[in-house]
């Protein structure tokens, strides 16, 4: 039994990512993967090689874990699936704590790093968001179909269904996300290899309040969200005066590590402490960047966000290492 538990153990990051898809929160996801393993654990006597993988046979059961989990339960959305862009970056910041926002994924939980860059193309925030616009089941088929690439086949003996009804499913999805944008595209496409200097770039201005050099690094139609506010903007204008609002309002002096999130660069922002000191968790901010510019900044406004890659929540203002990379048991 101790072996076969290995086994089912070295999947964890596998299963953390797939469970994360499903429900848009990284705790939740954790939770459910204990229960995965668990049942696997119970079952192990039942798993039949001959049937199908390992694998395979594991995701099977967490997707049922989801697919339970997930009854009767609201989507976790970004700002920007809730309704219009705002034209006031002035508009007061009023967190919306009655919406269960989506949560940011900690790359370095992804385990075998054989396996993960195929976890981070199904990872980007854009397209989690997408999938909470699905139905439970839908939202399964096409996880599993497209993100984990398994037979139609398997894919219908994973939610107990025919393969007819598994691909009716996967056309209502797919119609579902085009009318979102090219989200499925992401999984196919290599990131910008440039992506991480660009935000490398971002994080010098920012950390010198440089205004005119973060607008440059910005694409005409930028999008800014900051879940839990329910505001979201759009264009390099509004991104400009709300940066501008920003340092005003905090001042200079900010810290940032950079970080990966949900297979994109990321930076954890610490703004100035005058009343201890150094700088204090802020915000996590996730970036999606194509042909050399910024087109979309995440910007979890929760200092509780920055635990889930196990940050200091107080820093001193300088002289601390600038990437940051976790190692998580």
């Amino acid at each position: 039994m101790g072996e076969v538990t290995t086994q089912h153990e070295a999947f964890r990051g596998d299963l953390l990512a797939h469970c994360y898809r499903m429900l848009g929160s990284i705790e939740e996801a954790e939770d459910l993967v204990q229960e995965t393993l668990l049942r696997a654990w119970r079952a192990a006597d039942r798993f039949d090689p001959q049937r199908a993988s390992l694998r395979t046979w594991l995701h099977r059961i967490a997707t049922n874990a989801c697919l339970s989990a997930l009854s009767g339960r609201a989507r976790r959305p970004l700002p920007s699936g809730l309704g219009p862009a705002g034209d006031d970056p002035q508009v007061p910041l009023t967190p919306n704590l009655d919406v269960p926002w989506l949560q940011p994924f900690p790359d370095a939980r992804l385990g075998d790093p054989a396996d993960a860059a195929q976890q981070r193309a199904g990872l980007r925030l854009a397209l989690v968001a997408a999938l909470q616009l699905l139905p439970a089941r839908q939202r399964a088929a096409l996880v599993l179909r497209e993100v984990l690439q398994l037979p139609a086949a398997e894919v219908a003996q994973a939610l107990d269904s025919s393969v007819a009804s598994v691909n009716s499913s996967l056309q209502r999805a797919r119609a579902t996300l085009q009318a979102a944008g090219p989200v499925l595209e992401e999984l196919r496409e290599p990131a910008d290899p440039d992506e991480r200097a660009v935000v490398d770039r971002y994080l010098t201005a920012f950390e010198a309040a440089d205004v005119p050099g973060l607008t440059k690094l910005l694409a005409d139609d930028v999008v800014m969200e900051m879940p839990p506010v329910a505001l979201w903007l759009a264009g390099r204008a509004h991104y400009r005066e709300f940066m501008e609002r920003v340092f005003a309002m905090r001042g200079p002096g900010w810290r940032l590590l950079a970080v990966q999130a949900n297979g994109s660069p990321a930076l954890a922002a610490y703004a100035p402490d005058p009343a201890n000191g150094g700088v204090r968790a802020h915000s996590l901010q996730v970036f999606e960047v194509s042909r050399g510019l910024i087109r979309r900044c995440v910007t979890f406004a929760d200092p509780g966000m920055l635990s889930l890659f196990e940050l200091p929540t107080h820093m001193a203002g300088s002289g601390e290492t600038r990437h940051h990379r976790p190692t998580y048991g």
